[in-house]
């Protein structure tokens, strides 16, 4: 018999709202108890980083992409690392490996990471190339780029994603061009051109010219938002999480 958890159901409603951005995960970690929503645990492969140099997100060895936005970047880089088992509560997609967190736990030391304010890295040209991976999706479960097989993400917008079909298939090669963040997190770039090889490369079209234009017009966020130059001007990081 499957019981009615009014709760639940309304905290889970309040995520789709706020569409699962940042104002949604900082809400939770105030008035809300992720405990209630549904789990999934695994061991940590490596971060899902964004071409702005922030981390929203863990791939897990299953597959299993956990998001949790990248306001939560700095916290979730101080409890959790690569190798470390971890439990999450939130939603799991339907039909994809997908699962929007709202709190990620290490399992091993009890840390518990919600949203919180964000920053922003200093952003600069990437140009990366190699075999597509996996694809990778947003909160919305719509494939907005891939993992390369050397851990790159690559993102670009998901009406780009659907022009150039095939060629972002698991196994394809191809060349990215854009701007990104390369460091100790990982790498990921904002797609601006894309193809097979260097001579044949694709430019990417929408708002801002790619992947930055498109996270405002759609999400409200982007680098812009973090100061007038796309990236100074951000406020400082939060202190690491409470024991």
């Amino acid at each position: 018999m499957i019981r009615f958890n009014y709760k639940t159901a309304l905290l889970a409603s309040g995520l789709m709202a706020f569409g699962l951005v940042d104002a949604a995960y900082a809400q939770l970690g105030t008035t809300y108890d992720p405990a209630q929503l549904p789990t999934v645990s695994g061991k940590v492969v490596q971060y899902i980083p964004t071409p702005r140099g922030d981390v929203d997100g863990l791939l897990l060895s299953d597959g299993t992409e956990v998001q949790i936005g990248p306001a939560a970047s700095t916290q979730l880089v101080f409890a959790i690392k690569p190798g470390d088992t971890v439990t999450a509560h939130g939603l799991k997609a339907k039909a994809l490996p997908l699962f929007a967190a709202a709190s990620i736990t290490n399992d091993a030391t009890g840390i518990t990471v919600l949203g919180g304010p964000g920053h922003m890295h200093e952003r600069t040209q990437v140009s990366v190339e190699g075999h597509v991976k996996v694809a990778l999706h947003d909160m919305r479960g719509e494939t907005n780029g891939v993992l390369l097989d050397d851990g790159t993400v690559v993102r670009l917008p998901p009406p780009e994603v659907k022009k150039l079909g095939d060629a972002l298939a698991v196994g394809k090669d191809i060349v990215v061009r854009g701007d990104g963040y390369a460091g100790p997190l990982g790498k990921a770039v904002g797609a601006h051109e894309i193809g097979p090889d260097a001579a044949h490369l694709t430019r990417i079209s929408g708002p801002g010219m790619g992947w930055g234009g498109w996270m405002r017009e759609h999400w409200g966020h982007g680098p812009k938002m973090h100061g007038p130059d796309g990236g100074h001007g951000a406020p400082p990081p939060p202190p690491p999480p409470a024991q």
